[in-house]
């Protein structure tokens, strides 16, 4: 098959023929239809060494998390369950099924987990990824392939809202309107939010967020932020997601949260930060960080994607095939305009 390799750090993704996958007893194949690039991704791709916190890529490692596919192979256990043709999209990695995280919807916490895309379990940059039995999702009809590859990113956002402890008519400020921004902000609207304050220091960013549920758009680079959202909510944020996740934007987010506010950081810094505790603790903040998301968040999306209660469209930014795709990957690490390029193999 074809699958867009990674040739190690500092250079472009190589489209190159590798071995077929195939399954496990209680695994499935997945012809790829469409895999989004997550910023993750990003910065797997540029990790030299292990001081933050994230293991440098294997060369030859086959990134790509986000995806949904067809099945075409089963695994002898998987019979009764999924059939050949069916349509699915997955949590990307592999648990055993069976313990304790497994069964509560939270494999990635189970001990034997395998993470898909970052190194041990190939991802979905090719034309067949493998997935595990429990943790794949049919597509509902409504659902097409495209969508389905979104469900990972607004799976992403529902749990960011949900740790938040969002309350109808909160005002929420997201930093950020990359992908996770745009799906926070869709989620805090779902969930009663308003205002819902959207900032960022592309524009074109974050004009977009105003399709994805904020109620407001904040031009970062060239107004106050602070002034904007009491001019928009008539006072600071009830709620402050941090959904950028470099060096400061902590720091920021605790900047502009309220006495007894809640900061809720879902971007993933890379490299060491600094905060200046003072201003948490003399604020009375309450800080909560995200990481992933369950099984049950990603049914519900699929659920609300199907009834049409949201939508995942104004996510998507490009499609591309194989020849465009190392380029485009290339891109997104300095074109902050784009929000997400999807690798459609066939």
């Amino acid at each position: 098959m074809r699958a867009a390799v990674f040739p190690g750090v500092g250079r472009p993704l190589e489209i190159r023929t590798v071995p077929d996958p195939t399954p496990g007893p209680a695994e499935l194949i997945l012809a790829v239809r469409d895999c989004g690039v997550c910023g993750s991704d990003l910065h797997a791709a540029e990790v030299t060494d292990h001081s933050g916190g994230m293991r440098p890529l294997p060369v030859g490692a086959i990134m790509g998390h986000e995806f949904a596919g067809e099945v075409v192979a089963l695994g002898r256990d998987v019979a009764g369950r999924f059939r050949v043709g069916d349509r699915v999209t997955a949590l990307p990695y592999i648990g055993c099924g069976s313990c304790v995280a497994c069964l509560n919807g939270q494999g990635h916490r189970c001990p034997a987990v395998i993470s898909g895309g970052f190194g041990k379990l190939p991802g979905a940059y090719a034309e067949f990824v493998r997935v595990g039995v429990h943790e794949a999702l049919p597509l509902p009809p409504e659902v097409d392939f495209r969508q389905g590859a979104l469900v990972e990113p607004l799976a992403v956002g529902l749990h960011t809202v949900e740790r938040a402890g969002l309350r109808p008519g909160d005002v929420a400020q997201i930093i950020g309107a990359g992908p996770i921004g745009l799906a926070v902000s869709l989620w805090c609207r779902f969930f009663g939010a308003g205002p819902v304050l959207v900032s960022d220091l592309a524009p074109e960013r974050a004009e977009r967020a105003a399709r994805m549920g904020a109620t407001a758009v904040i031009h970062a680079e060239r107004e106050d932020v602070v002034a904007a959202v009491k001019r928009e909510a008539g006072r600071r944020a009830d709620v402050v997601f941090d959904c950028v996740g470099v060096p400061g934007s902590q720091q920021l987010a605790m900047d502009y949260a309220p006495v007894n506010g809640r900061v809720v950081v879902a971007g993933v810094c890379m490299q060491p930060d600094r905060i200046l505790p003072v201003k948490a603790i003399t604020k009375e903040l309450d800080v909560r960080y995200v990481f992933g998301y369950g099984k049950r968040d990603f049914a519900f999306t699929l659920d609300m994607l199907a009834r049409a209660r949201v939508d995942a469209g104004p996510l998507l930014g490009d499609t591309v095939g194989w020849d465009a795709f190392p380029a485009a990957f290339g891109a997104l690490r300095s074109d902050k305009r784009r929000v997400k390029v999807m690798l459609e193999p066939r």
